[in-house]
């Protein structure tokens, strides 16, 4: 199947799942990631604020704010780069392009991303044996990804039957080391050490 036709399921089976059951799925996404210790100590996050069906992460952002860890989130740039923005709370946050939320924080630069000790990514599915993401087709989140250090773990949000055996791959996707699912975080990309 090729990534056209792969997304277009998979947002229709998105759409699909009743909101009470896609508020307890983000609810238990964001509670297997917060008993990690790996996230648990990282004093710096990259993570991203959720929007339509994908996984809520407005909760986990604000766990993660309160914890004490300081949470970067996007701000998506004209050429469809990400920069970043430092996220102080929920009235800390402002409509963007695509009317996605982004800090009011300072600008950071797109390079900010290479200091965080665990980046937060979204995903409409992962393939569970290489770590290759299926995104929305912008390319942003694989720039990003390409700018985070080889050991920091990389984690893509998903909905159940959202990791999948094979996903349709090009040269600039980039894997993620981990995918969180309402059924627990699973590691792929076993060629990542």
């Amino acid at each position: 199947m090729d990534k056209l036709k792969l997304r277009s399921t998979i947002e229709a089976a998105r759409a699909s799942i009743p909101e009470e059951e896609r508020h307890a799925a983000s609810v238990q996404i964001r509670e297997s990631l917060l008993d990690q210790p790996w996230v648990q100590m990282a004093g710096l996050v990259a993570c991203y604020w959720s929007i339509g069906t994908e996984p809520a992460t407005h909760g986990l952002v604000f766990a993660l704010w309160k914890h004490g860890t300081t949470v970067i989130l996007p701000v998506l740039r004209d050429d469809d780069d990400l920069d970043w923005a430092v996220y102080d709370g929920p009235d800390t946050l402002a409509s963007g392009r695509f009317g996605i939320m982004e800090p009011v924080d300072t600008r950071r630069g797109v390079d900010t991303i290479r200091t965080a000790a665990l980046v937060i990514v979204p995903a409409l599915a992962v393939d569970r044996s290489t770590g290759i993401r299926l995104g929305r087709g912008g390319g942003s989140y694989d720039r990003a990804l390409a700018r985070v250090g080889p050991n920091v773990p990389t984690v893509a949000l998903l909905h159940q039957g959202e990791l999948l055996d094979g996903v349709p791959a090009e040269p600039h996707d980039l894997p993620v080391r981990y995918a969180a699912t309402p059924g627990g975080i699973v590691r792929t990309a076993p060629h990542l050490t």
